[in-house]
């Protein structure tokens, strides 16, 4: 009698947990699947025109980065992946390396003057999206008019 009063509790908790699991638990998966993650500081290097960003500017980065807003994906078709990721236009992208555990993700970071092109390669895939922030396009053109000055 303990026996199946004890089992039917096991069983009602575990399918409490299935049906509504813990919100740790939900921001755990969405976070491994979401196609615009979060960049975590002590993972990522970044590098702008072949020279990598030191802290404060890589820290501002990785701020802008992450309250960037995600507009639309784009779709990429098979061979077709080339384009997204050298496409032809004189804008420098930021490539950010993100590396968690043994994953290594790159992004490719495009900022136009209306909006914010990322392409995320991981494996042998390749996404591509669209972002709005102001403030990572205007972050590209301080770096520009910092680099004008440095010359």
């Amino acid at each position: 009698m303990t026996w199946t009063v004890v089992l039917s509790v096991v069983i009602g908790i575990v399918i409490k947990m299935v049906m509504s699991p813990p919100s740790a638990v939900v921001e755990w998966v969405v976070s491994k699947i979401a196609l615009h993650p979060k960049l975590v500081l002590n993972e990522v290097t970044i590098t702008y025109n072949k020279k990598h960003l030191e802290k404060e500017e890589k820290n501002k980065f990785t701020d802008y980065f992450n309250e960037a807003m995600f507009l639309k994906q784009y779709d990429i078709f098979p061979g077709n992946e080339k384009f997204f990721l050298q496409p032809e236009t004189n804008v420098i992208p930021f490539v950010v390396n993100v590396k968690r555990g043994k994953k290594e993700l790159n992004f490719f970071v495009f900022c136009y003057a209306d909006h914010v092109d990322v392409v995320k390669q991981f494996n042998k895939k390749v996404v591509s999206y669209r972002l709005r922030s102001d403030y990572l396009q205007k972050y590209q053109e301080y770096l520009l008019k910092q680099k004008e000055i440095s010359i």
